[in-house]
């Protein structure tokens, strides 16, 4: 679709951004109806970010990553600690600071909900053609990249 004397290049971009936020919450909500007991959305994407990025991070860091408060972040930390899935240590440059890494056990539960997800995600692949995702991949990638900036 393109901009036309009808559509403003702003209401195209509202209507995209639409789109994005529907399959968000359809993605979502079928993702979370498959991953095990006790995992969440938000803990996923916390394993998913670090397996994406590497590295440690603070809590203040990852809640500024997923635009959440720091209370917010914390709260989901607390929850995956005690399932392994990432370990909490003290900041060594920050005496009251922490750092938060995955563990082992937390790259195998994001491996194991990627795989309950592969019928759902499969089913789409199906529905909508290979070449749907990957010509959409590049622009998305942009519109988020520039998101990122202007968050930042």
């Amino acid at each position: 679709m393109t901009a036309d004397s009808t559509t403003a290049p702003t209401e195209l971009v509202f209507r995209v951004f639409n789109e994005i936020g529907i399959i968000a919450q359809l993605s979502g909500n079928a993702f979370e109806r498959v991953m095990p007991d006790g995992m969440t959305l938000a803990q996923f994407t916390v394993l998913n970010h670090f397996v994406r990025l590497g590295g440690s991070k603070r809590p203040s860091d990852l809640a500024r990553a997923f635009q959440v408060t720091k209370a917010t972040m914390t709260s989901t930390l607390q929850r995956m600690e005690p399932k392994g899935l990432v370990a909490i240590v003290p900041d060594d440059t920050d005496g009251r600071g922490r750092k938060v890494t995955i563990t082992d056990a937390g790259r195998a539960m994001r491996a194991d909900c990627i795989a309950r997800l592969a019928p759902v995600l499969a089913a789409v692949l199906s529905a909508t053609g290979e070449a749907a995702f990957a010509e959409s991949l590049a622009p998305l990638a942009r519109i988020r990249e520039t998101l990122d900036r202007m968050r930042d």
